[in-house]
């Protein structure tokens, strides 16, 4: 066996599979999709084959032409910790093969929320986070995005509710007999209470760009190509228009930087505020947080974020984990041009100043395991969500913006179109990239350490911290907070959320608790409804022993599910000596929140508390 990817059993002579037709029956009581999958193989295969899987029970694998069984066995016995497990089924001379399975109440794709845990309180919800190795948990497939599919689904829900897809829908209607593909009998797929809604995905993607939701949905439209949906809250709705009324401009933007908008549509859904992570790229239908829903627009900025993986992440896709930065460097980079072209070069500022805080501090973090301070890592037997950080996105958009600072921008901008256009719809490592930028920008290893860029640790003495009056200026009363003076309500008439998240990120991690106070009672900082300004106040209180302040921390991490804020205030909470009493707190807060947390940010805030307690 030749694996292709340290995160899959996907065996590089095995073809790779091109199409997936699926059908799922949700059976919200027992929180399982009851499921039949058709996967086409690129070629007739004779021998083994081999899928992966993690929480699924498998009823049968047969010929779907001959309904003969096909020979299938599992390994390894007990799921591995990481990679889950692997089935293998014995072909001859087969394109085709049906699966038919049932996910588990543990799927680590899947989050099932019941009405108390929603907006509305009245209905059910289900959704899916499946990057970056969580498909597996919804269908047995190569989960490597090594592996592009095309795929067709038929979703049965109850008629109450409705279904939204990152794919085409194509119709809503009655459900017919002898469809579900053996996933369930008749009198539960047609059962007068159900309702199918089929959807199409006629471009190759990632299995970690399959996404699905369930729940009672509304919307709101926004452009000619875009529609705002959530849950059927109208308050939740139009605070959503509002925020991200811009979203056609942006697409306008990308397109004139980047070339064509290849996907038709580009809808958002706003998931309830357990979803880990601020936004997710799936194509035709972004996934998003609340906690970007501001007030003042400049949520919008993850919303570029997400658009700008229209072209880098989903049309050029990183060949396995080890080369996440293809995604989210080029994606960091393409989000703050759109940024700069559309809210102005200070924002966009702003924005590299944050996420050069942050990518110091994750210097800090992996100091003890320099190797995820690299571009192209190593991540062999490691759980990529463990690894998780902004390593490669900071440093992928520094790594880039270098080579914009060398050979000037008409002619990087040149660059990128030919690079998106010749690599769209494939999947490449750093190499490929490398081989590429060579010969299409001459002469640039004379001037960019190109080995110390992609495979060093640390940061360049290349890379740059940006400079503008206003980045310099909140650095500079940063800067005084740590002798005693406060800024006064003069100098930050003018700020917004990020002004405040740069200074508060730029403050020591440990200042008397009387200081923390005091600029809380001034500014109200504990009380925003920025999540990026509250959660960095909190850490500061955390890191300052301030203890009158864990009642809203504890409220903030019951009321949100976002990794970006879990992270850092569960570490705060227990990292360090003589913090018992903070471990304590932490335990038992998770212990009452984790239930609203999705699978995967549930790990991630275990295995915090497992390093420290």
């Amino acid at each position: 066996m030749a694996p292709i990817d340290p995160h899959s059993y996907t065996d590089s002579t095995h073809p790779l599979t091109t199409h997936i037709s699926l059908s799922f029956y949700f059976d919200f009581p027992s929180s399982t999709i009851h499921s039949a999958a058709v996967l086409s193989l690129s070629a007739p295969h004779s021998g083994p084959f081999t899928l992966d899987l993690r929480s699924l029970s498998i009823s049968a694998v047969v010929d779907p032409a001959t309904l003969a069984p096909l020979p299938f066995t599992f390994h390894p016995a007990s799921p591995d910790a990481v990679l889950g497990q692997s089935i293998t089924v014995a072909l001859s001379n087969h394109s085709q093969l049906l699966v038919v399975f049932k996910t588990s109440p543990s799927s680590s794709a899947l989050q099932w929320l019941t009405p108390p845990q929603t907006f509305n309180k009245s209905f059910p919800f289900v959704y899916t986070q499946c990057q970056a190795i969580h498909a597996r948990s919804i269908f047995p497939c190569q989960d490597t995005p090594a592996a592009r599919i095309r795929y067709s689904a038929k979703l049965n829900v109850p008629r109450y509710l409705s279904a939204v897809m990152a794919a085409r829908h194509v119709t809503r209607r009655d459900p017919l007999p002898a469809e579900c593909g053996g996933a369930c009998d008749d009198s539960l797929w047609c059962g007068e209470d159900r309702i199918v809604e089929e959807f199409v995905m006629e471009q190759p993607v990632p299995p970690y760009l399959f996404a699905f939701a369930v729940g009672e949905l509304g919307f709101r439209e926004l452009g000619p190509r875009t529609k705002i949906y959530s849950e059927a809250v109208p308050a939740v709705l139009d605070a959503a228009a509002r925020e991200f009324a811009g979203t056609e401009e942006m697409i306008k933007v990308g397109e004139a930087l980047f070339g064509p908008y290849e996907w038709e549509r580009f809808d958002l859904l706003v998931l309830p505020p357990s979803f880990p992570y601020g936004g997710m790229e799936n194509p035709r239908m972004t996934f998003l947080t609340p906690t970007v829903i501001k007030g003042d627009a400049s949520g919008a900025q993850v919303v570029a974020h997400e658009l700008a993986h229209s072209w880098t992440g989903n049309l050029i896709t990183n060949k396995t984990n080890d080369h996440f930065w293809l995604n989210e460097g080029f994606t960091t980079y393409a989000e703050r041009r759109i940024v700069e072209a559309v809210q102005g070069i200070e924002r966009a500022v702003l924005n590299i100043g944050i996420g050069w805080k942050g990518l110091v501090e994750e210097m800090e973090r992996f100091k003890d395991n320099m190797e995820f301070t690299k571009l192209k890592t190593n991540q062999q037997g490691v759980d990529p969500d463990d690894v998780y950080s902004q390593v490669p996105y900071e440093k992928g958009f520094q790594f880039l913006w270098r080579i914009e600072r060398q050979i000037g921008r008409p002619a990087f901008d040149e660059f990128l179109k030919k690079y998106i256009a010749t690599f769209k719809f494939q999947s490449i490592d750093t190499d490929m990239f490398l081989d590429f930028l060579k010969p299409n920008v001459p002469g640039i290893e004379d001037h960019v350490d190109l080995k110390v860029w992609t495979e060093g640790t640390g940061i360049p003495s290349d890379a740059m911290e940006p400079v503008s009056e206003i980045y310099t200026k909140i650095l500079s009363l940063a800067n005084e907070f740590k002798a005693g003076r406060m800024p006064n309500e003069d100098e930050v008439a003018e700020w917004g959320g990020q002004e405040w998240e740069l200074y508060l990120e730029n403050l020591p991690k440990s200042v008397e608790a009387s200081q923390v106070s005091a600029l809380d009672e001034r500014y109200r900082l504990s009380e925003s409804k920025d999540y990026e300004v509250k959660v960095a106040f909190l850490h500061l209180a955390i890191s300052s022993r301030c203890s009158n302040y864990y009642n809203e921390v504890e409220k903030t991490l019951k009321e949100v599910g976002r990794m970006k804020y879990l992270r850092p205030l569960y570490t705060a909470l227990v990292q360090g000596t003589g913090k018992e009493e903070e471990k304590i707190f932490a335990k038992r807060v998770f212990s009452e929140a984790c239930a609203c947390y999705h699978p995967i940010a549930q790990g991630v805030v275990e295995s915090i508390l497992a390093k420290y307690m």
